[in-house]
């Protein structure tokens, strides 16, 4: 799906906004429906650590906020979606540019709609990987996401 005029000027934004522009990292793609993100991470001046490769830090900052968005933007003001907690496996060391695909199925979205109708709370895991351009996983980072139905008098 392309991205919407909408999205794109979301992108530009947010790859401004100083807190996410310090990570190094770049949204490159925001489908219209916000169920497909793309970033990259390259390795430069900003980016690299100590011994030359991608510093650790970047490589999850990068990624933080980005499940969170998605599903802020597919659900709605109806819902609270929080990040909640956060893993981080380190592959391989990172010395090029790398990419992530964050994706959220319509039938990912319908199950968190029908679980947070008869619970307080839905807790979701995703997973993503930082790749280099040959596929190679670099890191493997695991998101816990906390999402539940506003109460009526809280949707303002």
């Amino acid at each position: 799906m392309a991205e919407s005029l909408k999205s794109r000027v979301f992108r530009w934004g947010f790859n401004f906004f100083p807190a996410y522009r310090g990570t190094g990292g770049r949204v490159i793609y925001i489908a219209a429906d916000w169920h497909e993100v793309r970033i990259k991470l390259p390795l430069n001046w900003r980016t690299r650590n100590y011994v030359g490769t991608i510093y650790g830090g970047s490589i999850y900052a990068s990624i933080d906020p980005i499940y969170m968005l998605m599903l802020m933007n597919i659900l709605g003001k109806d819902y609270i979606v929080w990040d909640k907690a956060a893993a981080i496996r380190f592959k391989r060391p990172g010395k090029a540019t790398l990419f992530a695909d964050f994706n959220l199925s319509s039938e990912e979205i319908g199950e968190i709609k029908r679980l947070a109708e008869t619970s307080r709370s839905v807790d979701r895991i995703y997973s993503v990987e930082l790749k280099d351009k040959e596929g190679k996983v670099h890191a493997r980072i695991e998101k816990t996401l906390y999402i539940a139905k506003k109460e009526v008098n809280d949707r303002s």
